[in-house]
Order: structure tokens, then C-alpha cells, then sequence
């Protein structure tokens, strides 16, 4: 039998944010090397999608909302003992600096940070999770590696969650669970789609890239197994650079 380091079989891995896009991907692409999946989102019928596309199982979902810390705390309690995490819930709101409010900061920094940052100790605390495990942020080259207009807040966010994987994965290394971050440039989900940005701004933001597209949500999912599968059981505390060559210029 040939030995694959990728292979996620007979582990449980929890995908946070699984209702689309990078979430979504990736617990796909997990199921398909043999996990058994926790998948949450917000939205029912998105999430019902998601589960009817694993492969495999028997896998579960819940509908988490993770600007409600009460429903973060229930869903801890109702998860088996697991081998990964993907945080991968998040959401970005553009605006210039003078524009940037109370509210937003709020809304923003409550699910992209300060939710992984919980969800992270509560694990740990409820002891929710293997000897060895693996926990993988989903951030961002924002705020990680550059930065562009409008985007203050969300660049804010994911420096603040980059900068909590790497004191985590030290807290948590004797524990034997790794943290670790994928950071892709533009990937082509729906938020490219809703409005936010014109096709011309696309267009133009695409000749940025050396490789002359934006990534695909299951290329992110690929790193994100890198980084929960034996390949990588000796990387801990290391924000991956998935950008097409963005920050090369």
C-alpha cells in the first residue's frame, strides 16, 4: 500500500464557515481524502449543499452564527474529539479610513478574530482536541503582506488573527496541536460577484497577479490540507502564502 502524507483518513476535522467559498471547498476536498467532517455556517440551505457534496462519513452539521458567543459555546460542547480545525468563517466590508465605524469594527473584528480566538480556547479548554491536531486560520495577504484602499478593517482583522496563530502555536506546542494560517491573495468566490468591486476594477486588479488570475477556492483547500495532513507535522506557527505571485511586485 503506497503511504500518502496528504491522507486525512479516520480523523475528524471541524470546517467553521463551510457554507461557501474556502470553507466550503475545503471540507469537500477533505471528505474526498477521508475525513469525517463537523461542518458550520449560517445559512441552512448553503450548508445543506455543502453536506450533501461530502463524500464519505458519516460527517455532521451546525448552524452557527459566530457573532453569538453563546451558539460558539454550544457548538463546543456537541463536537467529538478532533484531529483538525479550519477557522474559515469571515466576512469584509470596504470603506476608507475616514468612513470606518463602531459598528463595523465590531461585526468585523467578532468574526474574523476574535471568534477564532475563541473557538481556539474552547477547544483547548473542553479538550476537544487530539494528541496530535492541527488548527488552521484562514486569513489573508491582507494586512499580512500588503494592504490596498478601503480595506482598514479587514486588513486590521486578519494582521490581529495572523499575530494570535503564532502566540498559539506556541502556548500550544506541548500539547502537540500546531496552528498554522493560509493567506491567499483574490480567489474567485462569490464576494467577487456581489456588486462590491466593478468587472473593470477586477480586470485591472488581475494584471497584479504574475500569474494572471485570482486562485480558486479548492487551490486554497489544498494548502489548508498541507497544513491539517502528516506532510506538514513539523510546521507550526507559519502563515502560508497562497497570492499567484501578488506580492512578488
Amino acid at each position: 500500500m503506497v503511504n500518502n502524507p496528504f491522507s486525512l483518513s479516520n480523523r475528524t476535522i471541524l470546517v467553521a464557515g463551510a457554507s461557501s467559498g474556502i470553507g466550503r471547498a475545503t471540507a469537500i476536498e477533505c471528505a474526498k481524502l477521508g475525513a469525517r467532517l463537523v461542518i458550520t455556517g449560517r445559512d441552512k440551505n448553503n450548508l445543506n449543499d455543502t453536506y450533501d457534496s461530502l463524500e464519505g462519513g458519516p460527517h455532521e452539521q451546525f448552524i452557527v452564527d459566530f457573532q453569538n458567543l453563546s451558539e460558539l459555546n454550544e457548538l463546543v460542547k456537541s463536537l467529538p474529539l478532533l484531529d483538525g480545525c479550519v477557522y474559515g468563517a469571515g466576512f469584509t466590508k470596504l470603506l476608507l479610513t475616514q468612513f470606518i465605524n463602531m459598528d463595523d469594527i465590531d461585526q468585523i473584528f467578532q468574526v474574523n478574530t476574535v471568534a477564532p480566538m475563541l473557538l481556539t480556547q474552547r477547544l483547548v479548554k473542553e479538550k476537544k482536541l487530539n494528541n496530535p491536531a492541527s488548527i488552521v486560520f484562514i486569513s489573508s495577504v491582507a494586512g499580512v503582506y500588503n494592504v490596498s484602499p478601503g480595506n482598514a478593517m479587514y486588513s486590521a482583522s486578519k494582521g490581529a488573527l495572523n499575530a494570535f496563530m503564532k502566540n498559539a502555536a506556541l502556548d500550544l506546542a506541548p500539547k502537540g496541536i500546531r496552528c498554522n494560517s493560509v493567506n491567499p491573495g483574490m480567489v474567485d468566490t462569490k464576494f467577487l460577484k456581489d456588486g462590491t468591486v466593478s468587472e473593470t476594477q477586477l480586470i485591472e486588479h488581475k494584471k497584479r497577479y504574475p500569474l494572471q488570475r485570482f486562485g480558486q477556492p479548492e487551490e486554497v483547500a489544498y494548502g489548508v490540507i498541507y497544513l491539517l495532513s502528516n506532510a506538514s507535522a513539523w510546521v507550526t506557527g507559519t502563515a502560508l502564502l497562497m497570492d499567484g505571485g501578488l506580492t512578488l511586485r
